[in-house]
C-alpha cells in the first residue's frame, strides 16, 4: 500500500476511535498533517482549543509561533509532518494522562513507521518522554533533555531525536522564547550536518 493509503487508514481509525474517554468531548480529532515524505516530524503533546475546532494541529497562537520558528530555519509546514501524542483535546487543555497516552500511542507509532523520518523534534515533556523512551533513553524532563541530540532507533528506524520546548511555553513565559529559538537552531545544525537531506521536497 502507498503511504497515502496507509495514512488514510490511520486517519479513519482516529476518527472512529473510542480507546479512551476523550472522544466524548472532542469536536474533531486531530490526526496530524504534512508531507508523508517528510524527513522531519514535529511531535507536540495534545490538541488545544483551535485544533479541536478545526481538526488540524498547531493552528492557534502556538501554531503561529511554530510557523515562525520553521521559517527561521528554512522549513515550512508543507515540507514537514506535524502531529501530537494525543489525537483528541483533553478537557481544559490539561496534561495528557498516562492511560490516554497509552491508548493513543499505536497511532503515532504507525505514523512514524509510515513516514520514516530521519529526525523527530519532540515539543514538550510528554512527547519527549514518549519518544526518548522508545529509543531506550532515560525519559527526563524537557529542561534536562533539550539542548542535545539523541541518536538511536525508534520502531526500528535510525533517527535523531531533538527535544525542544513546546511553542506554547514561550507564549506563557516569554523567557522561554530564546530557548525555543536555540532549540530550532539545533534542528538547523542537524540539517546542515546531513547536507541538507532533511529538507523535504
Amino acid at each position: 500500500m502507498s503511504r497515502e493509503s496507509l495514512m488514510d487508514e490511520v486517519r479513519s481509525e482516529v476518527e472512529a476511535c473510542r480507546r479512551c474517554g476523550l472522544w466524548r468531548r472532542r469536536r474533531n480529532p486531530v490526526p496530524g498533517e504534512g508531507s508523508l515524505n517528510a524527513a522531519v516530524m514535529f511531535i507536540g503533546e495534545a490538541p488545544g482549543y483551535w485544533e479541536d475546532v478545526r481538526g488540524r494541529p498547531f493552528v492557534g497562537a502556538a501554531g503561529k509561533l511554530l510557523d515562525e520558528m520553521l521559517e527561521g530555519i528554512r522549513l515550512s509546514r508543507a515540507g514537514v509532518y506535524i502531529g501530537n501524542v494525543l489525537k483528541c483535546r483533553p478537557p481544559g487543555n490539561r496534561d495528557p494522562r498516562p492511560d490516554e497516552v497509552l491508548a493513543c500511542a499505536p497511532y503515532l507509532d504507525r505514523q512514524i513507521q509510515i513516514i520514516q523520518p530521519k529526525a523527530i523534534v519532540t515539543m514538550g515533556r510528554h512527547s519527549t518522554s514518549q519518544i526518548l523512551s522508545k529509543a531506550g533513553f532515560e525519559a527526563r524532563g524537557i529542561t534536562g533533555a533539550r539542548g542535545r541530540v539523541y541518536e538511536g532507533q525508534v520502531l526500528g528506524l535510525e533517527v535523531r531525536i531533538i527535544p525542544a520546548y513546546h511553542p506554547a511555553a514561550a507564549l506563557y513565559n516569554p523567557k522561554y522564547r530564546n530557548a525555543l529559538e536555540s532549540d530550532f537552531q539545533i534542528v538547523r545544525r542537524e540539517l546542515e550536518k546531513l547536507g541538507g537531506n532533511l529538507y523535504s521536497s
